[in-house]
C-alpha cells in the first residue's frame, strides 16, 4: 500500500511539474519571438515639443535595437492623461508602449481629483531614458546674475519677482515653488498656455523670470536675449557647463530635473519587459544617441525596472507635498 501511495505521489508531482512547464512555455516562447510586428510608442503630447522630439529619437533607436518598426503616435490632451490612459487600457503584450514625462506620472495624480488610470498599478515601468535639467532664466534687465543676487533682490520690500512656466502644475511651476520654499523668496507664478508664449514674454520684458527646459532656452541664451541664473539639476549640464546649479548657488541638495521614461501596460510578460529593457540599454549606450541627447538638452539614463518604479513612487510623494503646500490646482 505504501509503495502505491509513493507511486501516486510521484505521478502527481510529475503532472504538477508538467503543468508548471506548460504554463511557463507560452511566455518564454512569446519573449523569444517578440517582436513579430510593429510596436506603437504612444507620446501623450503634441508634435514638436520636447516629449515628442525625444520620443521619436527613442523610437528610431529602439526599433533598430529590436530589429522591428516602432511607430510613434501622438495622443495629446489633458496634460498627458489621454495618451497615458490609452496605453493603460491596451493589451499587455509589449506592442503598445508609453513614452511619458514625469509630470504625467508623478504630478497629475495630485493635481487631478480623478484620473482615468492609476499610475502605480496600471503600468509596468521599464526605465527612465532621459534626465532633462530645467533652467532659471532672466531678462537681461534683471539686476541679478546669480542665484544669491536674485535671492537678495527678491528680499527687498518693493521687489516683485514674477516667474513664468508652461502652465499651472507644470514641472517649471513646481520647481519654482520648491525654490521659494528653499530660499524664502516670494516669486509669483504666472502660468502660460505654452512654453513658447512664456519665453516670448520674458524676452520682451513682460515678466522677469522663467523656468523652462534648457534646450528651449539655449537659442535665446546664445543670442543674449536671456541670461541663465542656474540649472535645477544636481550637477552642471555638459551642454551648458558655465551655468551653475541651484545647489552651487547656496541651496543645499537641490536637485529637481525633469525626466522621461518608458512604460508598458501592467501585466506585460516579464520576459518581454526584459527584452525591451535590454534593447533600450543597448540603444542608449551608443555614442550617436548620447550626442543626440546632449544636443536636445538631456542626459541618457537607464534604470532597473525596480529602481524606476521606486522613483515614480518617491517623486509622487515629494511633489504632492509641494502641490498641497502651495495650493496648486488645475481647472
Amino acid at each position: 500500500m505504501n509503495s502505491i501511495k509513493r507511486v501516486r505521489g510521484k505521478t502527481a508531482a510529475l503532472f504538477a511539474a508538467l503543468g508548471l512547464w506548460a504554463a511557463a512555455a507560452p511566455a518564454a516562447g512569446a519573449a523569444t519571438a517578440y517582436p513579430e510586428r510593429p510596436i506603437r510608442l504612444i507620446v501623450p503630447f503634441g508634435a514638436g515639443g520636447t516629449t515628442d522630439i525625444l520620443g521619436r529619437v527613442l523610437g528610431q533607436q529602439l526599433g533598430e535595437a529590436l530589429k522591428q518598426t516602432v511607430i510613434v503616435e501622438n495622443r495629446p490632451g489633458a496634460n498627458g492623461n489621454i495618451g497615458s490612459d490609452a496605453v493603460a487600457k491596451a493589451a499587455p503584450d509589449g506592442y503598445t508602449l508609453l513614452f511619458a514625462a514625469d509630470a504625467t506620472l508623478v504630478i497629475n495624480p495630485t493635481l487631478y481629483s480623478q484620473l482615468p488610470f492609476k499610475p502605480e498599478s496600471d503600468f509596468a515601468p521599464i526605465s527612465r531614458i532621459a534626465v532633462v535639467p530645467l533652467v532659471l532664466v532672466a531678462n537681461p534687465a534683471v539686476k541679478a546674475d546669480t542665484l544669491p543676487e536674485l535671492v537678495k533682490l527678491g528680499g527687498k520690500p518693493d521687489a516683485r519677482l514674477d516667474f513664468g512656466s508652461a502652465g499651472a502644475g507644470s514641472m517649471g511651476h513646481l520647481v519654482g515653488e520648491r525654490l521659494n520654499r528653499a530660499t524664502g523668496m516670494s516669486m509669483t507664478h504666472i502660468p502660460y498656455k505654452s512654453g513658447a508664449q512664456a519665453i516670448s514674454d520674458v524676452v520682451s520684458g513682460q515678466i522677469p523670470l522663467l523656468i523652462t527646459g534648457l534646450a528651449v532656452a539655449e537659442p535665446f541664451l546664445r543670442d543674449g536675449k536671456l541670461k541663465a541664473i542656474a540649472v535645477t539639476s544636481g550637477q552642471r549640464f555638459p551642454g551648458a557647463p558655465k551655468v551653475p546649479t541651484i545647489a552651487e548657488g547656496g541651496v543645499k541638495d537641490f536637485d529637481s530635473p525633469s525626466w522621461y521614461g518608458l512604460l508598458a501596460p501592467a501585466g506585460t510578460p516579464e520576459p518581454v519587459l526584459e527584452k525591451i529593457h535590454a534593447a533600450l540599454t543597448s540603444a542608449l549606450q551608443t555614442e550617436d544617441m548620447k550626442k543626440r541627447m546632449v544636443e536636445l538638452g538631456a542626459w541618457p539614463v537607464v534604470d532597473t525596472q525596480a529602481a524606476f518604479a521606486e522613483l515614480i513612487k518617491a517623486d509622487t510623494q515629494r511633489w504632492s507635498q509641494i502641490i498641497q503646500a502651495a495650493g496648486i490646482t488645475v481647472q
